[in-house]
Formats: structure tokens, C-alpha cells, sequence
């Protein structure tokens, strides 16, 4: 139900009520908002009872009424935040814990009995979630009224913290759950738990003054350009300084520190200063992303310069809407520090906001609440069903993805007009040959070969009409990429283009780094890469990067511009820049660790270090120097955090392009190699290197052998036409960089060293003496034993060795301390033991050293005769290795739903009386997540059943698995494009 601007307002009620009103901790700006409703109920003549943690002034100031009534009590926490930018999101959880989960029985208690106490109406809440399960037990009606709900905040921090705390979101949705119905402001994030849905217009405060009045009262003229900083408080260490805005500006700072001192031109304002008339009487607003500052943005028609705030959900929808409005430009992090406000402060003040719609949304929310706490009941959306169910699948994607920056809300959910989501409908090409006439149309292809991919064929479409397709783009964040990367070639100059496959984990996974032998396959899905090169003087720049330059009165030097397209699904900025002098520590390249440092200083933007950092590398390892400027352009296919190597595409693919367009002569093992380096070092997530190599040295439908030990490519292995390979998503986000791949792979490594000291002291206490032990140290093999003493891999480590001297020598865990003091260290460059922590050993060490059998076996199965016993036995070894990622800790549910429903299929009365079809299916990559591979039989019954399988799963969990199915060349055989556009030619002419 929507209730828009031409509601009745408040009138006067036939009775006196009684509102509590409950405001959460998390900042002022729900206070604000909570503010200008509780004023049209008060103007109504009821009592409104306000239970808050926040400031008295920021309700008395507005408000001077004997009917206001305000109650010093906070009951949730909201986020916590580091500093004005950055959620602390384990700080959050904890706090939440101490202040609405331990004393949860007597906040309900004490609640129950306040709101009898004062014969409460109605319980309103912005948004405590407590609240709505008090007035329950009090027998009270219920309204949140709010544009976000905490169990879709928390999700993002539950990842972060670890399943255990899932019940912290389990029990915010049971308590909204009691509310009858949610007041949804504009802006709204996926809200599953409330039943009904009633939306209202923007909720804004009301103008005291006029911008003539204010800034008379500041003493400056209506000449000056006035920008008002509005951070709720300033970063740690920030100091101001007056080269930071343009000549002739002044700055109005709010919430800053008393013992702050400011430049002439920024001027303090008092810490009860009512912003929304500082608002009024500036050009522009500088601050971060809230429901307050985007709404009073938006109804006043102020420009808003905003910077992202880090892990805090709400954000992007918040700003998807400011963009559509043509009210918002992007500040990144490290010019706000640094100061080089003046091109986005110049860019902002030429925009022309379009926001049309209501601003009296605290006047028709007090309306409802006032009809609701009468006894009107607000009808049931016919709709209201499907919107909750597409909120819960939101919301479920949330709590299954990976710690991070990165926000998974489909575009359709964002583009939906209507409650059931139905999106555009999509023009596709089928036809190769048409897609290609297109390409060779709008460019000259002066080397490389397209191979017939389609994917190549569209992106280079793509290329050709940066020049144009930004403006009809549907969503904002889309426009701002295409925006950025039709600024990022000289058209007139040669570009260059690689393309690298994800790939599918077959057999071998996390054994890479204990030196198994693998077997990979390129999949369908790629990066793209453009790039060129130019010299610094013809270098097309972005404003602000060039406005950096000139501030530094500097002549043009190298720039590195990346535009990376894909930002929509994810809560980082599309583009990065950078000098390349960044990267020279004197006159040598930046160590590891510290492009490690400067990557991280900004998260929305530390997905450049899988771009940027390979030109480090090459700095480092090559010994390459860049003096000309560089544009890149990235565009991927390959799904992020489904265990497909989404980064490896991406550094390979970039390697391959930069290596093309500056004439280096780099193999793919070698290329590889050096990508390894970029995640290893740079990234900080510690891979194999089997990714790398699969993305760079795979072939289509072929499986790459590989010893990792460290990257021995063995050869191509064929798959039979009778074999095929699926991959299917379970929907749960995968990192390498996670906590459970990191800790196993520690545990391998120190089970390596325990055995290693075993073998050494096997051989010291034999040498020590010539009688009684000599026997023993020739059954066991004089030889055997030196090798595994000084043991490189785990994987050469035969399992009946293992089982007969070294199975009782690993415990099952051990602390981190207690393996330091014995063992100093474990001999892994890219992991660090924590003292205090506990780690799994006999598990991670035993894994590796059957899987390498495992993989054999299979690569020669994979040549044996066809027959329904090789793909059952195929199949068996999948599964031994799914239950061995299990027994590590790294299995997920949905990864082991997926597993059961193949075994259902493979042992239905269908499968068996036709000679089967599917055989066995494996959690892959780094575990914890991600995608499961599938073996079967090459036929269209195991197609149908794996879309069956794909229909079991939606029907269990409400997610669409994603199937992956086919096959493409890795960057290697891909080799790379010069292509140069061509010049149209006017008919007329």
C-alpha cells in the first residue's frame, strides 16, 4: 500500500493517545527523523513518550511541549563504527550481545510494565526490535516506521563473525515480526520480517530559517560558495586545511571537536546548530551516506559530495536513489583525506537535483499512527506475499556470502516497479555471425584471433559504444561506469585486449599448495581486459585526477585509470586511480607489504589491487618500468565468490594485456606465476597457484594436469565423450581469503613440519646406536626416511606411510603458542600463525596426502575403457573428497545439499534402470561454499536432471543455483587483440 503526498495530514483526534515511541542507538539522524513525526502527533494533542539513547536537545530544540515526554533508555546499539566511515562489525555484534541479548528477560519485563504504566496506544519503533515483541506481551498494537530493519544490517556482520551468531538475526526478524505493519520510508532495504508494508513520502525536517537569514547571521554574502561539512563527527587525525576547497569558498563544519582549530575559511558550528538551516544556506553538502543527510539532500535540492562508509548495508540503496535524483557525486576516500576536494565540490555545484516528490512524510506517518492507535486497520497489500518472499531471498543471499564490501542485491530487485519484480525484457543475439559482422564493423583487428567467442564479440560491442550506451542505462551505478570508461580511450589510438576463463576445480582444490596433482577445466565464463597505453601528455584524464596534477604543480606524469564494470553488485566505488610514482619507495619499487597497506587504506576501492598490483609485480620481478600512462578497462562474466576463480581471471587477464600493449615476452606458466604473486603478496589471500595456471595455460574442453610443486604442467588431459562436467552454485559465498581456508591451510603446513621433526628423530635415534634400531631403519627404508625428513610437500607422501609411521605423531589440534615454543615456525611465506589460536592438524594434514592419490587415480580412470563401473568409480572419488573438505571444517549446508540431491538422483529407480547418469559430485576450490563439480554421464537425461537438481535446491532454499556448463581457452591459447577503432565514414559527404 502506498500513501503519498496528498494525505489529509494530522488532524485533531476525537480522542487523547498515548505513543511510545522507541528510537535505536544508531546515530542522530533516526532521532531527526523520529523528531518530525512525533511533532504532528503532538500538534494533534497526544502525548508521545520518546525512548531514546540520544542528546535531549535534539528533541527539545524542535519540540517545546508539556506532551513531549522523553526516557533516557537505550536498548539496541546499531552499528558501531571505528571512526565517521568505517562499521567495526564485530565491535557491533558484541555490543548488541552485552546491550539487547544477555539482559533480554528483564528488558521485556521492565518494558511491559512501563507501557502499561503510562496506557500506551500504540508502540511506534525506529527500529528497536525488542520493542515490537514488548508491546506484544503488553497486549499493544505495533508500527515500525523506518527505510531499514537491523536483521538486514547484521547479516553482513554475521559473516564476519561466524555462524554461531546467526541467531542474532534470527531472533531481530522474530521480533518485528510482532509489529502489524512497517512504515516504509523511500530508500528502503529488503525487509522480510514485517507482513504488511505501507510507503509513505521522504520524512524531512522543516526550515527555522531562510538561507538570506542564516547567512546573515554568519556574516557571509550571497556571492560566496558555502559547502557544509557534514560527517557526524570528523575521522581520527583529519586536519583541516585551507588549500582543501577552491578559491573564495567556505566550509560550515559540522559536529566538530572543541579543541579542533580551523582555517579561516571553515567555520565551526555549534554542536546544537539546527542543521537543516546551514543546509539552505549552502551550494553544497560534503558528508556520508544516512537516511538523513540523503533525504534533507534531496528535499532541498542540495548537491551532496558523499564518501562510502564501510560495511554498513543500507548504504548503497540509499545512494542509488540519490544518483537517480542527479544529486550525488562520488568522493573517493583517499582524496577526502588528502585533500583534493576541488574538483568534486566544482562538479557537484553544476548539478541540477531533480527529487519531485513528497517531503511531508513525518506529517503522513503521524496520520497513520494516529488512525492505527484509533483502530483502523490498514488493509492487507494483495502483493504483500511475493515482496516478502523476494525480501527473504535478499535477505538470505546476505547471510551467505562472504564478509565484506561487497552488496549482492540483484538488479532485479533494485529495478522492480512493482511488488512481483518484473524486470525489462532483454534483447539477445544468437546468431555468431552477427555479433561478429558488428565487431569487425566498428573496429580494425590489426592482430589476434576473436576464436569464435561470443563473449569477446560482445564485449568489443561493448567498446564501441562507450560513447553513447551510459545515458540510457537503467541504474545509476551502471551510468557512472560507463560514464567513467567512455572518458578512458583516445579512440584514435590502438587498444589491446585479453581474455582469461575462471575455471572448475574437477579434483585437487585446496591440496595445491601441499603440491597434489590437480585437475582443472577453463569454464565458459571470462574476463576481459582493455587496455592502452599513452604518453602522459596525451593521457584523457579524468577531472579530478587532473585537477590533482595541477594542484600540485606538477608537468603530466604517469596515471594508472581503472574502470572495473560490475560496481552495481557490489558496495565499491567502479574506478581507481592512481600516480605510478605511487608505486617507487625512492628509487626502487614499493615493498609487498607496503602496496599490501595501500590497497587496504580504502576497502571500496581495494579490489584494484587484483589490477594495479600486477604492474608492481612485473616492477619487482621483471624488473619493468612504466613510463607511459595506462587505462584499463575490466569486464567479467566469471561470478565473484562462487569458487571459479573470479580473481584469477581477472590478474590474468590484466598480466596478459599489459604484457601485450608493452611487448613483454611472458609464458603462461611464468604469467601464472607472477598473478600467484599478486594474491599471495598483494591482495593478501593465500591461494595455490592452480587458478592462476587454469586461467593461463587451459585449453577448452580439455582437463589441465598440473603438479603444484610449484607449477608442473603434466599435459592436457582429454575428457572422454561420454564424460561430462557440471558445475551448480549453492549460493554461499567463497574467499580464499576467509578465516576456515586460511587456518587449514596452516594446519596442513604444520602437520608437514611435526612430520617432517618425526622422520628426523626416526633417523637420530637410529644412528645413535649399532645395535637393535638398524633393523628397524632398513624395513622402514634408509632413504624413505632422509626424504621425508626433509619432506617439501606433503603430497609426496604416500598414504600407507603416512598410516603406518606419522598418523599417531599429528594431534588433532594444537595452539598456535604450543607449535611455536616446539616447532618455531611452519615453513609457509604466505600464512601466520596466531598464538592464541587453536588449529585443526591431523584433518588438513591427512587431506592432501590421499587427495594426491585420489587425483591420480582419477586421471587414469579418465583413460580406461567406457563402461558404467569407470563412472561409478569417478564418482566414488568425488566424494571421498567432498567428506575430506568436510572433515578440514571446510563443507558448507548448501554445498552438502547439493551433494545429497546428486545422490538421490544417481540412486533413483530411473538413474539406475537406464545405466545412470549422474555419478558423484565434490565441494571445490577453497570450500566453505561456493560451487560443487559434477560428473556424469554426456547425455540429455543428466542435463534434465541436473536442471532438476537446480529446481530441488530453489525449492529448498529459495536460491536459483547458477549452472556452470561448457567450456573456453585460457589466456595463453587466447592470446591477445590489437584492434584500432574504425574511422566513420558520412555517405552524405
Amino acid at each position: 500500500m502506498r500513501i503519498d503526498e496528498e494525505s489529509e495530514g494530522v488532524s485533531a483526534s476525537r480522542k487523547h493517545l498515548v505513543f511510545a515511541y522507541y528510537v535505536t542507538g544508531h546515530g542522530f539522524g533516526h532521532a531527526t527523523r523520529v523528531v518530525e513525526v512525533a511533532r504532528h502527533l503532538i500538534l494533534a494533542g497526544h502525548d508521545v513518550h520518546v525512548v531514546t539513547g540520544a542528546p535531549d536537545f535534539v528533541f527539545t530544540s524542535e519540540i517545546q511541549s508539556p506532551r513531549l515526554f522523553i526516557r533516557k533508555v537505550l536498548l539496541d546499539c546499531g552499528a558501531v563504527q571505528a571512526d565517521a566511515l568505517t562499521v567495526d562489525r564485530l565491535a557491533s555484534l558484541a555490543k548488541y550481545l552485552e546491550t539487547a541479548v544477555a539482559p533480554r528477560a528483564s528488558i521485556l519485563k521492565t518494558e511491559v510494565e512501563w507501557l502499561t504504566s503510562i496506557k500506551a496506544d500504540l508502540v511506534v519503533s525506529d527500529v528497536v526490535p525488542v520493542a515490537c515483541h514488548a508491546a506484544a506481551d503488553a497486549g499493544i498494537r505495533s508500527v515500525c516506521v523506518t527505510n531499514f530493519s537491523w536483521d538486514f544490517i547484521y547479516a553482513e556482520y554475521v559473516m564476519a563473525a561466524g555462524d554461531n551468531h546467526r541467531s542474532i538475526v534470527w531472533q531481530i526478524a522474530e521480533d518485528y515480526s510482532h509489529c502489524e505493519f512497517l512504515i516504509r520510508l523511500p530508500g528502503y532495504c529488503p525487509m522480510p520480517a514485517f507482513r504488511d508494508v505501507v510507503d509513505v513520502p521522504l520524512v524531512v525536517r522543516r526550515f527555522r530559517r531562510s538561507r538570506k537569514e542564516v547567512r546573515e547571521e554568519l556574516g557571509i554574502g550571497d556571492d560566496v560558495t558555502l559547502v557544509i561539512l557534514n560527517f557526524g563527527g570528523q575521522p581520527a587525525g583529519w586536519n583541516l586545511k585551507e588549500e582543501f576547497l577552491p578559491p573564495g569558498w567556505l566550509c560550515l563544519v559540522c559536529g566538530g571537536s572543541d579543541t579542533q582549530e580551523l582555517p579561516s575559511n571553515f567555520i565551526k558550528l555549534a554542536k546544537d546548530a539546527y542543521t537543516p538551516d546551514f543546509m539552505a544556506a549552502s551550494d553544497c553538502m560534503l558528508g556520508k551516506i544516512g537516511y538523513g543527510t540523503v533525504s534533507e539532500a534531496l528535499a532541498y535540492k542540495l548537491p551532496f559530495v558523499f564518501v562510502r562508509r564501510d560495511y554498513f548495508n543500507e548504504e548503497p540503496l540509499l545512494r542509488n536513489m540519490l544518483e537517480y535524483y542527479q544529486g550525488g557525486v562520488e568522493m573517493i576516500r583517499r582524496d577526502l583525506l588528502t585533500g583534493h576536494w576541488k574538483p568534486y565540490l566544482e562538479r557537484a555545484i553544476s548539478l541540477k537535483p531533480c527529487y519531485e516528490g513528497g517531503i511531508n512524510g513525518g506529517e503522513v506517518a503521524a496520520h497513520i499512527l494516529q488512525e492505527t492507535a484509533i483502530g483502523k486497520n490498514y488493509a492487507s497489500d494483495k502483493l504483500s506475499g511475493a515482496r516478502r518472499l523476494r525480501d527473504a531471498i535478499i535477505l538470505g543471499y546476505q547471510l551467505q556470502r562472504v564478509p565484506g564490501r561487497d552488496m549482492a542485491i540483484p538488479e532485479w530487485y533494485a529495478n522492480a516497479e512493482s511488488e512481483l519484480g518484473i524486470g525489462s525484457p532483454t534483447c539477445k543475439v544468437s546468431e555468431k555471425s552477427s555479433l561478429m559482422n558488428l565487431c569487425t564493423e566498428d573496429f580494425e583487428i590489426l592482430h589476434g584471433d576473436l576464436h569464435g567467442l561470443s563473449d569477446t564479440m560482445t564485449f568489443l560491442k561493448s567498446l564501441a559504444e562507450l560513447d553513447s550506451v551510459y545515458y540510457s542505462e537503467k541504474t545509476a551505478e551502471k551510468r557512472r561506469e560507463r560514464k567513467a570508461a567512455a572518458g578512458l580511450f583516445n579512440w584514435e589510438e590502438e587498444i589491446f585486449v585479453a581474455r582469461a576463463p575462471g575455471r572448475l576445480d574437477v579434483m585437487g582444490g585446496i591440496a595445491d599448495y601441499s603440491g597434489s596433482l590437480v585437475l582443472q577445466m577453463p569454464i565458459k565464463e571470462a574476463c576481459h581486459v582493455a587496455i592502452q597505453r599513452n604518453h602522459p601528455s596525451k593521457h584523457r584524464l579524468w577531472k579530478h585526477v587532473l585537477a590533482r596534477q595541477q594542484a600540485e604543480g606538477r608537468k603530466p606524469t604517469p596515471v594508472l585509470q581503472i574502470v572495473s564494470y560490475g560496481s552495481e553488485l557490489s558496495n565499491r566505488s567502479p574506478t581507481f586511480d592512481m600516480d605510478l610514482s605511487d608505486f617507487m619507495d625512492g628509487d626502487k619499487p614499493m615493498s609487498y607489504e607496503k602496496a599490501k597497506k595501500y590497497f587496504s587504506q580504502d576497502p571500496s576501492q581495494k579490489w584494484a589491487a587484483y589490477v594495479a598490483g600486477v604492474i608492481l609485480v612485473l616492477m619487482i620481478e621483471r624488473d619493468v618500468r612504466f613510463e607511459d600512462s595506462i587505462s584499463l578497462l575490466v569486464s567479467s562474466s566469471v561470478p565473484e565468490g562462487k569458487g571459479v576463480s573470479s580473481s584469477a581471471s581477472v590478474e590474468v587477464a590484466t598480466m596478459s594485456a599489459i604484457a601485450a600493449a608493452h611487448g613483454l615476452s611472458i609464458s603462461p606458466r611464468d604469467l601464472a606465476l607472477l598473478c600467484q604473486k599478486v594474491e599471495n603478496h598483494i591482495v593478501g589471500a593465500p591461494c595455490g597457484v592452480m587458478d592462476q595456471m587454469t586461467s593461463a595455460c587451459g585449453e577448452a574442453n580439455k582437463l589441465l594436469a598440473m603438479v603444484c610443486q610449484p607449477a608442473e604442467v603434466l599435459g592436457l588431459v582429454e575428457i572422454p565423450g561420454h564424460v561430462r562436467f557440471w558445475g551448480i552454485d549453492s549460493g554461499i559465498r567463497h574467499s580464499v581469503g576467509g578465516a576456515d581456508y586460511g587456518s587449514v591451510r596452516i594446519g596442513a603446513f604444520m602437520g608437514r613440519k611435526m612430520i617432517k621433526c618425526a622422520a628426523s628423530k626416526i633417523l637420530s635415534r637410529s644412528s645413535s646406536t649399532a645395535y637393535g634400531t638398524i633393523d628397524e631403519l632398513e624395513d622402514d627404508g634408509y632413504e624413505l626416511l632422509e626424504a621425508e625428513a626433509s619432506l617439501n610437500y606433503l603430497c609426496n607422501l604416500p598414504p600407507h606411510r603416512y598410516e603406518a609411521l606419522y598418523v599417531k605423531v599429528l594431534p588433532e589440534t594444537i595452539l598456535g603458542e604450543t607449535f611455536l615454543e616446539k616447532y618455531d615456525d611452519h615453513n609457509d611465506p604466505v600464512t601466520v600463525i596466531d598464538p592464541n589460536r587453536s588449529y585443526v592438524v591431523r584433518s588438513p594434514a591427512r587431506h592432501p596426502i590421499y587427495e594426491n592419490f585420489r587425483v591420480k587415480t582419477f586421471k587414469a580412470l579418465l583413460t580406461s575403457a567406457n563402461s558404467d563401473d569407470q563412472l561409478t568409480a569417478l564418482g566414488e572419488l568425488l566424494y571421498q573428497c567432498h567428506y575430506s573438505y568436510s572433515a578440514c571444517g571446510l563443507g558448507s549446508d548448501g554445498t552438502n545439499r547439493l551433494v545429497r540431491l546428486v545422490q538421490e538422483m544417481q540412486y533413483a529407480k530411473s538413474s539406475k534402470s537406464d545405466d545412470g547418469t549422474l555419478y558423484g559430485a565434490k565441494i571445490t576450490g577453497g570450500g566453505s561454499g561456493g560451487t560443487v563439480c559434477v560428473v556424469g554421464r554426456n547425455c540429455l537425461q543428466s542435463s534434465q536432471q541436473i536442471l532438476e537438481i537446480q529446481q530441488r535446491y530453489k525449492d529448498a532454499t529459495g536460491y536459483l543455483p547458477f549452472i556452470f556448463e561448457g567450456s573456453s581457452p585460457g589466456a595463453g591459447k587466447f592470446g591477445y587483440l590489437r584492434i584500432r577503432r574504425r574511422v566513420s565514414v558520412d555517405p552524405n559527404e
